[in-house]
């Protein structure tokens, strides 16, 4: 009985993977879906509640491949925190900046407060990445390779820094493509920016020697 209920809820997100490309997502309704699937609205209903969570499904079933080898980038054994950071970012970025990323973040905006998209796309999408962030940063900061610091407001700094140079142009839809030359210049000045913030205290015995004042009565030199 289970394989057939994975099996029918695959028909279902096939099906209106394809509704949504052919129709876009104010043109797809649950009827056109349920219509195309066969059966009935309610066992469509009772594998999705609604349009919205069946399209955020169907949006990060196509993306969890470039969202997952992003994340991978990130190595808490590593000794070079800048390095992985970087490592990170220009895949991060270079996945946020996708064309299909750029489309569906734009739609997931659009919809933020008309429709429950927004909130699926932000707990789903932005917080799942933080979660994982916060987590390496924890972990960089036990073992003395950034400041102590809350690791959820570090993160949140980090990815402000990454896309500092592209978001205002990506809201207002006046970017234009974003090659990987850009995305490595952008993640090497955000990195440099959020090391100097986090980086590590300078150990205490690179400290310089206090300086060292001449005996009472002595002649300067």
């Amino acid at each position: 009985m289970k394989k057939k209920t994975e099996a029918k809820r695959q028909t279902i997100l096939d099906v209106a993977a394809q509704a949504f490309r052919e129709l876009g997502f104010e043109g797809t309704s649950m009827s056109e879906i349920c219509t195309r699937v066969g059966g009935s609205k309610a066992t469509l209903y009772n594998y999705f509640p609604s349009k919205e969570e069946l399209f955020s499904e169907v949006m990060f079933l196509s993306s969890e491949a470039e969202f997952a080898a992003a994340h991978d980038a990130i190595d808490p054994t590593t000794e070079d925190i800048a390095d992985s950071l970087r490592h990170f970012g220009e895949k991060f970025l270079t996945f946020l900046y996708s064309p299909n990323i750029r489309a569906q973040r734009h739609l997931a905006i659009s919809q933020s407060g008309r429709t429950e998209l927004g909130r699926l796309v932000y707990e789903r999408g932005v917080l799942r990445s933080e979660n994982l962030m916060a987590e390496f940063l924890q972990t960089a900061m036990n073992r003395g390779k950034l400041r102590q610091a809350a690791p959820k407001v570090a993160t949140r700094h980090l990815y402000s820094l990454l896309e500092s140079e592209l978001l205002e142009r990506f809201l207002f839809q006046i970017l234009g493509e974003v090659g990987a030359d850009e995305i490595k210049a952008v993640t090497a000045r955000a990195i440099e920016v959020f090391m100097a913030a986090y980086g590590p205290p300078p150990a205490e015995d690179s400290q310089p020697e206090p300086v060292r004042q001449p005996p009472a009565g002595a002649t300067p030199q």
